[in-house]
């Protein structure tokens, strides 16, 4: 079952924090001035932070599902996935551990001990 952009939306939306702007057609999510999640304008793929060590492994474990940002985003910590390779759970688990890059320590402790960090697919 592949996600929407409807199904980001909603995951973001709910993270402590996040707001939702856009910018040349391209919706995107931040916490403060740094983006966290992006959909591409025609909504095929889907970018998100992760860090740059382990970007390498993870598109050459999986290249139908993840490709590397363009030349240009290379610096940042930051990789694409193509949405319609994603299901439910792990767009939640991609969704989460990227606002977890960019949110403050103290307001993920607070989200998690809150009970809505759950296994649940949807927060």
């Amino acid at each position: 079952m592949a996600v929407t952009a409807d199904d980001v939306r909603r995951l973001t939306m709910a993270l402590p924090r996040t707001t939702e702007g856009l910018v040349r057609d391209s919706p995107r999510w931040r916490i403060g001035r740094l983006v966290y999640a992006a959909l591409s304008p025609d909504e095929e793929f889907l970018g998100f932070a992760y860090p740059k060590e382990g970007r390498d492994a993870l598109v050459a474990g999986e290249p139908d599902k993840f490709v590397m940002p363009r030349a240009s985003d290379l610096r940042y910590n930051w990789v694409e996935s193509r949405m319609a390779a994603l299901d439910p759970v792990e767009l939640r688990e991609l969704i989460v551990d990227a606002w977890r890059m960019c949110v403050p320590k103290k307001v993920f402790a607070e989200w998690e001990s809150s009970g809505r960090s759950g296994t649940a697919p949807f927060v």
